[in-house]
């Protein structure tokens, strides 16, 4: 691991598609750290996908084992925690993360969002008669509370790891800015 990384728990915070998940995992093999993932920790835990969780129980249930499996994962290991899209905007679970970790909001433009989530049905939210209306509401009532994240990282176009190079750089900034 680059010594001039912090050794505090990173989580990746962000609207669906932007690359948390993929980003995390390389990231995570860069530093030589545990990566998780707390959509599968929560499928795991259940034993039922995000998206019959949701069907079967709603949001608000959902959102509650969320801050629960979060809240397990970040104990002080220094892993690498990718977040499910919705995870930072209650405010229960954004203080633990804010608290526990380093928070990384993986910020993108709207055309390179809806061209990765349009890859795959499985978002529950986007389960809807108009996606992108409802990806455009996400941004407007999302972006300003992802933008309480410690630091903001702009997703790069191509490969992943062109993300996880300015996550690196920006992480780096951030602690020798707040250098005791």
């Amino acid at each position: 691991m680059s010594p001039d990384i912090t050794s505090r728990p990173i989580a990746l915070v962000g609207l669906m598609g932007v690359g948390k998940t993929t980003v995390g995992r390389r990231l995570a093999k860069k530093l030589g750290r545990d990566f998780f993932d707390s959509d599968d920790e929560i499928e795991q835990a259940s034993g039922r996908t995000v998206a019959g969780y949701f069907r079967d129980h709603g949001e608000a249930a959902f959102r509650e084992g969320e801050r629960r499996v979060i809240e397990r994962l970040l104990d002080e290991t220094p892993i690498i925690l990718a977040t499910g899209g919705g995870a930072f905007i209650p405010a229960s679970t954004r203080k633990i993360l804010m608290a526990n970790a380093i928070t990384v909001w993986l910020k993108g433009d709207f055309e390179t969002i809806m061209e990765r989530v349009s890859r795959k049905n499985t978002r529950p939210l986007l389960q809807v008669s108009d996606p992108r209306k409802k990806m455009r509401e996400l941004m407007d009532a999302r972006y300003p509370i992802y933008g309480q994240a410690h630091i903001k990282v702009d997703i790069a176009n191509g490969p992943h790891l062109r993300t996880v190079n300015r996550v690196v750089k920006a992480i780096q900034a951030y602690e020798k800015a707040h250098a005791k």
